[in-house]
């Protein structure tokens, strides 16, 4: 499906993220991804082959974040699909005395990064008629009650979506399509990525999920993958839930 595609893949050396990686590998992408973690970093690409490129970076800042389009060309040539999916969900409270701190931290990682690397992607999309994935959350639009602190985080996921369909708006006119995918819980080891930083529990899931069950990573890569595609050429602007009807509860 995506043979001779070049993908590039924020947050890629864990979770959601390596999914992906993995997903689009199988697919016959050549693929960049990206993550502060160089051990992780290295067991994904041994895991997903040769035609994988891990770039050691921290998206939040600017200096590092600057360089991952140019070795992403430098690599492969070309960019046609940029998956922005890094993001952090520290829990903080609004009555903490530091929350401006953790805001900053949060919202410079999940939003301005995201701005940053479209801002900085966005010659070669237009050339290639690719697309963007935003990694988004349900929590863009309900605020999680289940665990307390994820405020910050749901302000900037709520921020994304709107980036999103702005983007898609803006963008339309060069041929780039702009989706976001929102999941509710899903079984990775930064739960932050869902929006619900917890243990998964069968129990727990029945009450706050209508299907009673956590997608996994793949299941929101192969989302990921069907917006990428040619078979979602008519789709731009949309947010994408995948929540097992948490929403619904």
């Amino acid at each position: 499906m995506f043979a001779n595609k070049v993908v590039l893949i924020t947050g890629g050396s864990s979770g959601i993220g390596a999914a992906a990686v993995e997903g689009f590998a199988k697919e016959g992408a050549f693929v960049a991804f990206v993550g502060r973690n160089e051990t992780k970093l290295k067991a994904v690409a041994e895991r997903c082959g040769p035609n994988t490129f891990p770039i050691n970076a921290d998206v939040a800042i600017d200096e590092q974040a600057k360089t991952i389009i140019p070795k992403t060309i430098e690599k492969f040539g070309k960019l046609d699909v940029l998956v922005n999916n890094a993001g952090i969900g520290p829990m903080v409270e609004l009555s903490d005395p530091n929350v401006l701190d953790s805001f900053d931290l949060i919202v410079n990682t999940n939003l301005r990064a995201v701005v940053l690397l479209t801002n900085l992607a966005l010659p070669y999309l237009k050339e290639s008629k690719g697309n963007i994935i935003n990694i988004s959350s349900i929590a863009s639009t309900r605020i999680i009650s289940v665990v307390t602190g994820l405020v910050p985080y749901c302000v900037s996921k709520a921020g994304l979506d709107q980036f999103t369909r702005g983007a898609a708006a803006e963008f339309a006119a060069f041929g780039v399509r702009v989706n976001s995918v929102n999941p509710g819980p899903v079984v990775t080891d930064m739960g932050a990525n869902s929006g619900i930083d917890v243990v998964p529990d069968a129990d727990m899931m029945k009450n706050i999920t209508a299907l009673g069950r956590m997608s996994d990573a793949d299941e929101v890569s192969d989302l990921i993958q069907y917006l990428a595609s040619d078979k979602a050429r008519g789709v731009t602007g949309s947010c994408f839930v995948i929540d097992n009807g948490m929403l619904l509860k």
